[in-house]
């Protein structure tokens, strides 16, 4: 597989075709499927432990507009929905592990991504880009699942990057491959009140509060197809 890929990119990268440059004004729409891969990591009160955050494939649209020949801005639309769960957590306080992995429901993401891109001009149907930009997470529809009482999120603004290239399939059509990095962050709130035991009503304050400072660091690594309107 290694090989294959390093192979097309090769092709990609010396073909001889002219390709069609980007102009002032031009707008371009992709249509992606991305793979989100959370880089996470958390500092959890009270029962500490880490978290785990699952991988999913959605599909994302984008819109990129050209304000000069070879820079543009980018703003990507898609939502995610993951599985989420502590890990080594420690519940001996209210008779369970010292090293339990709490599920803690579902969670959906809206994260609107606007970034400046840069193009590289080199004059072929290969088109290579750098961007940066800025991105706001919207957490939504939490489902806390069937252990603890809820979990709540903090709506988050990150800092984003990415890296990919456009390749011309003929004037009007390409192919795109991209890769991003959220740096973001968000502070959760797990209301596990509902597992105090009765033996311990003392504890159910500090078990409806658990707070947790929750990096997630997504990487959206998506190929898709896009049209250019000029």
């Amino acid at each position: 597989m290694n090989k294959l890929l390093l192979s097309v990119f090769s092709i990609l990268m010396i073909t001889s075709l002219r390709g069609f440059g980007q102009q002032k004004n031009e707008w371009d729409v992709r249509v992606r499927g991305v793979y989100v891969a959370p880089q996470e990591s958390a500092a959890i009160g009270v029962i500490g432990g880490g978290i785990n955050i699952s991988k999913v494939v959605i599909p994302e649209i984008d819109f990129t507009y050209f304000f000069m020949k070879d820079f543009s801005a980018e703003l990507i639309l898609g939502t995610s929905r993951h599985k989420v769960n502590t890990t080594a957590s420690n519940l001996t306080a209210i008779g369970g592990s010292s090293s339990a992995d709490v599920t803690l429901g579902k969670v959906s993401l809206l994260p609107p991504t606007l970034t400046l891109q840069y193009h590289l001009p080199t004059g072929t149907a290969f088109k290579p880009y750098l961007g940066a930009g800025a991105n706001y997470t919207i957490f939504y529809n939490a489902n806390a699942g069937g252990v603890v009482k809820n979990v709540s999120y903090q709506n988050k603004f990150a800092f984003a990057t990415q890296a990919g290239f456009d390749y011309d399939l003929n004037k009007k059509f390409f192919l795109n491959i991209d890769v991003k990095k959220v740096f973001l962050s968000t502070n959760a709130t797990v209301d596990a009140s509902n597992l105090t035991p009765a033996s311990n009503p003392e504890l159910a304050p500090a078990l409806a509060g658990i707070k947790a400072d929750v990096k997630i660091n997504p990487w959206l690594i998506g190929i898709g197809f896009g049209a250019r309107f000029k």
